[in-house]
């Protein structure tokens, strides 16, 4: 069987290509339903019922709207509809992703994960967004998430580049340094 980011490629361009047709508003909003809706193809208790052959389509359709809340978008729906006619459900995730990279690279920016052992307040987000934009020479968007086993600090992962100033890090460092 093909790799799922093969199979994602063509459904995430395509995706592009409607959004880019339709303006920047409608690339926004498609990364927002784009990874709901990979998120929801993600859980386990959807895969499965992806692989009963007795769900139909329209079935399975109404189960990932329903699941998802809010009203998708006429476009949403066509999309979801060709990924579910296409028997390329459990691809979702992957054109999710693949789909945001296009609209990064769009934009210049990249997505970054800051890592933090502590809450962090807008204001301390905003001068980080600004002083990690300047260290990796793009505009990032910035999401936290909570790491107590970080000690102190944060550790930011953006791509395939990582920024770790934790304490845990230092602490490696040193054991490191002294068992050498």
């Amino acid at each position: 069987m093909a790799e799922i980011a093969t199979i994602a490629r063509p459904y995430a361009e395509a995706l592009f290509k409607a959004c880019a047709d339709k303006g920047e508003g409608a690339s926004r909003a498609a990364l927002d339903w784009a990874d709901r809706l990979g998120a929801i193809a993600a859980s386990p208790a959807l895969q499965q019922v992806v692989g009963n052959p007795k769900v139909t389509s329209e079935q399975l359709f109404d189960l990932v709207t329903g699941v998802a809340g809010e009203a998708l978008p006429t476009l949403a729906q066509n999309f979801l509809r060709t990924v579910i006619d296409n028997d390329r459900v459990e691809a979702l995730p992957e054109i999710a992703a693949q789909f945001r990279a296009l609209v990064n690279r769009q934009r210049g920016s990249s997505d970054a994960v800051v890592y933090s052992a502590f809450a962090m307040d807008d204001s301390a987000l905003a001068e980080l967004g600004a002083t990690l934009e300047k260290r990796f020479s793009r505009k990032l968007n910035l999401s936290v998430q909570r790491d107590e086993s970080l000690i102190g600090g944060i550790r930011v992962v953006v791509g395939d580049e990582v920024l770790d100033t934790s304490v845990k890090a230092r602490l490696e460092q040193m054991k490191a340094a002294l068992t050498a």
